[in-house]
């Protein structure tokens, strides 16, 4: 997990198709948003929500990319967009389950100029600039292409039993990964989010 320097998170994503679970919305911060949208169209994506003002907040539109994975942008203007991350109760990463592995490596790096620091069999990891900012994986048998987005937990069990407590469900129960000890779980609604308790860099 790392910090996602121009990255910012909002809820209540639309649906991928009838029946599968509603997800959180990956905002990509931008300077034109207008000129975003042409770039997603020539890459080969779709505009969903076209280019809008909210408020003087910003401006912000829905995509889709080359694989009909929704995703938003926004341009800021007095809103920013996340102020802090990786503290527990904080946002921490974003995860894309692509049918194309490849052909989402082409789409976002043609986009927002992505690199893939790492590349591991069905699985990548890309930065900006220079630092690391998301990653995506080849999506598993059943697994919906999405972005999921995840949060930082100061105990990953704990939190999945507080989760199914409050009506929510687990969709992949607790286990150790390579930044910590991570689960998938879902709010009653149905929204699918992702939490971590990560490791010490000491560990």
């Amino acid at each position: 997990m790392f910090t996602l320097d121009g990255v910012s998170v909002a809820g209540g994503g639309p649906s991928m198709a009838a029946g599968m679970p509603d997800n959180w919305t990956l905002y990509m911060t931008v300077t034109d948003i207008d000129a975003t949208a042409e770039a997603v169209g020539a890459a080969g994506g779709s505009t969903m929500v076209p280019p809008m003002d909210i408020f003087d907040s910003g401006r912000m539109a829905v995509f889709a990319d080359d694989q009909g994975t929704p995703f938003a942008a926004w341009q800021p203007m007095n809103h920013i967009g996340a102020g802090r991350v990786n503290d527990v109760g904080c946002f921490c990463w974003n995860e894309l389950a692509a049918n194309d592995l490849a052909a989402s490596t082409a789409f976002y790096g043609t986009v927002f100029g992505w690199k893939v620091e790492e590349e591991h069999p069905g699985a990548a990891i890309f930065s900006l600039g220079g630092r690391v900012i998301c990653g995506a994986h080849t999506a598993g048998e059943g697994e919906p292409p999405f972005w999921s987005i995840w949060f930082t937990v100061a105990d990953c069990d704990a939190t999945c039993d507080r989760v199914t407590s409050l009506g929510g469900s687990v969709m992949m129960p607790p286990n150790d990964m390579s930044f910590g000890r991570g689960a998938v779980v879902a709010a009653p609604g149905g929204a699918v989010f992702g939490v971590a308790a990560l490791s010490s860099p000491d560990d």
